[in-house]
């Protein structure tokens, strides 16, 4: 910076560097569901068959519905559910199309960041839907998110028979426009106390750090940031929370939602530290609050989150509560 930089950009520049007072993202809503519109089931991973798909199918005809099914659904390639350029193609078509009101990811698993380059959002940023799912979903969240629209981290169609009943209403609630409050979430003791305000970002933490370096990686800076993940070694969880912090990712964010770290491993060597100690570990070095155990995740009772949009978040002695708002210009 030159030496002749007027006085009052050093103070701008101090005020944001402590306050945290840096630009949101502006961001698109898609337009909230309504009785009669339609939603589009895809793979854009893994493999997924028909069959499988019933309960959600049941579901989202109950609340009055309509469901189309992408071409990814049922076929086999390896692993995953058809080839590249088939997958790319099948989300394509429901993104530039009109009718299609939301895109539900069946599952996730691995491939989604294989077909994230092949993509248009040239339609999608003009007239946006709602991108439902989790896990693998997270790559479509983040480069979404870069292009300044929000989407729905919520559970997939192969979790539907498994999923509590909070986790499938606020599902409905967020796709329809209602209210999303999460209230009396129980506290832990590695929790650390405070309030923050911010946009909510985040997702897959294997995800999220795979995407670094990458035209999808989002940032960070005045926002709370969510991250979860499963089926992951210890020194893994470690070695990717390293290079977040070495990435500024939690340099001058507002707050950190840690939702389910489900079924970790270790070596036989132990690491000497569970997940929540690691980012307990990490976050140390920082004045954010922190939540842990956060309904949300590779869990049974995963609650709807709307990526993009302010919320509240608030860590107390006796809970933990996020209220999703619309911040007053």
């Amino acid at each position: 910076m030159s030496r002749y930089t007027p006085h009052f950009l050093y103070a701008l520049l101090f005020a944001c560097t402590t306050f945290g007072l840096y630009a949101q993202t502006p961001m698109l809503y898609p337009p909230h569901l309504k009785k009669g519109d339609t939603v589009a089931i895809v793979a854009t991973a893994r493999s997924f068959q028909p069959e499988d798909l019933q309960p959600a199918i049941d579901t989202l005809r109950t609340w009055g519905l309509h469901v189309v099914l992408g071409k990814t659904i049922g076929p086999e390639y390896h692993q995953l559910a058809g080839t590249d350029e088939a997958r790319a193609r099948d989300l394509q078509q429901m993104l530039d199309d009109p009718a299609i009101k939301a895109i539900w990811a069946a599952r996730g698993g691995y491939g989604t960041v294989r077909i994230i380059d092949m993509l248009d959002f040239t339609r999608f940023r003009k007239t946006p839907k709602w991108i439902v799912g989790y896990s693998d979903v997270t790559v479509l969240h983040s480069h979404i998110h870069t292009l300044g629209i929000a989407t729905l981290h919520a559970t997939m169609p192969i979790n539907v028979k498994k999923n509590s009943e909070a986790s499938m209403q606020s599902l409905k609630k967020a796709l329809f426009g209602k209210k999303l409050k999460y209230t009396h979430i129980p506290p832990r003791a590695q929790n650390r106390t405070g309030v923050a305000e911010g946009q909510l970002v985040g997702g897959n933490l294997s995800i999220l750090y795979s995407l670094l370096g990458s035209p999808s990686a989002i940032k960070t800076e005045g926002k709370i940031l969510f991250i979860e993940d499963l089926d992951e070694y210890l020194y893994h969880i470690d070695r990717m929370m390293m290079n977040l912090k070495r990435n500024g990712y939690f340099d001058n964010i507002r707050g950190l939602i840690v939702g389910g770290m489900t079924k970790m491993h270790d070596n036989s060597i132990p690491w000497g530290k569970d997940a929540v100690g690691i980012v307990r570990d990490i976050a140390k070095a920082y004045n954010f609050p922190v939540c842990f155990d956060f309904p949300a995740g590779h869990i049974q009772d995963n609650r709807a989150l709307i990526l993009g949009k302010d919320a509240v978040l608030k860590v107390t002695e006796d809970e933990v509560s996020l209220e999703f708002i619309n911040r007053k210009n």
